[in-house]
């Protein structure tokens, strides 16, 4: 290994783009396994060995079922150790959501393309660009002869997006090893120039818990028939009706811990009609949650469980009435309420309409890890080192995340990406033309490697 003073050591390599670039032409898109095959899962494995040979010839490398990579990077102390038990975990996913065809991209999704100061392509944020950031600021320090003062493990997982079991599973492990991480990251949050519209202020904004996530399906029977002569009440209509009693009445608002110290930080770091605004919503919490309940997009979900009809389905021909007819509910429910009180809301809400509901799966939100440890200060420092122009702030993670597994049992469990993502960007992932810009993944290194850099023994 270079010594630190030697060429390798001076600082990153170049090439960071192309790193990504390469990552995003295999198309690893979990729901499609069985039309496109393993193959891209396969390759990126390979590839990860040829981008990152420090990495593999110094860390211990572990497959976690099918899809879960876990390397471990032995700490200062040795193997022997008592900070071997408690390492830092280090989490991105590889896999990607599918994209429509039919959807105009500026650049073909998987083609990986480097134009404009920018990657573009699918995954680029969500969340193969993690990945490299990870990945580039272990191999540099590695290049540069350092080891971290505990253990840290690289936990990547190919099945996230249809929330399959590779970081559960390795999650479960460790636990069963006796490992209690002193550290989790993984992505969520991101650094945003106007975290509010009202907020003009650059903002590293860290998931601290994270929304339940709960899937329904609801169905409805009735009786076929002719659609000449359809009766009062059919299948479609009473499930129509319940949809909108769901939509129309919904859950209780309420403002979560993490979004009073959010707004806190606001007020500290703004001046004039900001401060005020920001002021003045938290002198009335609860009338702040209804307020933002009322508003949609991230606002409304920050305050409340919100349900989503993602699919329905029903009907044979268009003139036969319908025996039945199903909607299926995406539902993330807030810090603080449970699978058991969400299912029993949407029962209370359609009551009478003679409807069963069947819960598919669901998970309890996260409980909300702590901003004043030595944990979040280390974040907020290394993103001083990549973002000195940033404030941190903590909020509640909105969609569902592999660091859930880990937060069952590691109270120090956060959500951030070290990527500036302006709101154009955070509307391409899962959308159209996703892409990330050179300047913030080489910002992102930095923030790895300062982190790492500061780990405590």
């Amino acid at each position: 290994m270079p010594a630190a003073d030697s060429p390798a050591a001076s600082g990153p390599r170049p090439g960071i783009a192309d790193r990504l670039s390469r990552l995003v032409q295999l198309p690893t898109v979990s729901a499609e396994l069985e039309t496109r095959g393993n193959a891209p899962f396969e390759g990126l494995e390979s590839l990860l060995r040829e981008l990152y040979p420090l990495v593999h010839e110094h860390l211990a490398f572990e497959k976690i079922t099918e899809f879960g990579l876990l390397y471990r990077w032995t700490g200062s102390g040795g193997p022997g150790a008592g900070s071997a038990n408690e390492p830092v975990i280090l989490m991105a996913h590889y896999d990607v959501v599918p994209v429509d065809e039919t959807d105009a991209w500026t650049y073909p999704p998987f083609d990986g393309t480097v134009a404009g100061g920018h990657v573009w392509g699918r995954g680029t944020l969500d969340d193969k660009g993690e990945l490299v950031l990870i990945l580039d600021a272990v191999e540099n320090l590695l290049a540069a002869g350092f080891t971290p003062a505990r253990d840290v493990y690289l936990s990547f997982g190919g099945n996230e997006e249809t929330f399959g079991d590779a970081a559960r599973t390795i999650a479960s492990t460790l636990k069963g090893r006796g490992i209690r991480p002193w550290l989790v990251l993984d992505e969520g949050g991101a650094v945003t120039d106007a975290p509010l519209p009202f907020i003009p202020l650059v903002t590293a904004v860290v998931g601290v818990a994270e929304k339940g996530a709960l899937t329904v399906r609801l169905d409805a029977r009735g009786e076929p028939g002719h659609a000449s002569a359809p009766p009062r009440e059919t299948a479609t209509t009473r499930l129509a009706l319940a949809v909108r009693r769901i939509n129309r009445h919904g859950f209780r608002p309420h403002f979560p811990r993490a979004a009073r110290t959010m707004f806190r930080v606001f007020r500290e770091n703004t001046t004039g009609r900001p401060r005020a605004i920001v002021s003045a919503l938290l002198a009335v919490p609860p009338l702040t949650a209804r307020l933002f309940a009322r508003l949609a997009g991230d606002a409304g979900a920050m305050v409340r469980t919100t349900v989503a009809v993602t699919m329905l389905d029903g009907g044979t021909a268009a003139n036969v009435l319908p025996s039945q007819a199903s909607a299926t509910l995406n539902i993330r429910i807030a810090v603080g309420e449970t699978v058991a009180g969400s299912v029993a809301r949407i029962r209370h809400l359609i009551r009478g309409l003679d409807i069963t509901v069947t819960v598919l799966e669901g998970d309890d939100p996260s409980p909300e890890s702590s901003t004043e440890n030595a944990q979040f200060a280390l974040i907020r420092d290394a993103v001083g080192v990549a973002y000195p122009e940033a404030v941190t702030a903590p909020y509640v993670q909105m969609s569902a995340t592999d660091g859930r597994h880990f937060h069952r049992f590691s109270p120090a469990t956060y959500r951030f990406a070290p990527l500036m993502m302006t709101g154009v960007q955070r509307a391409s992932i899962h959308g159209v033309d996703e892409h990330v810009s050179i300047d913030s993944l080489e910002r992102g290194e930095r923030f790895y490697a300062a982190l790492l850099r500061s780990l405590p023994a």
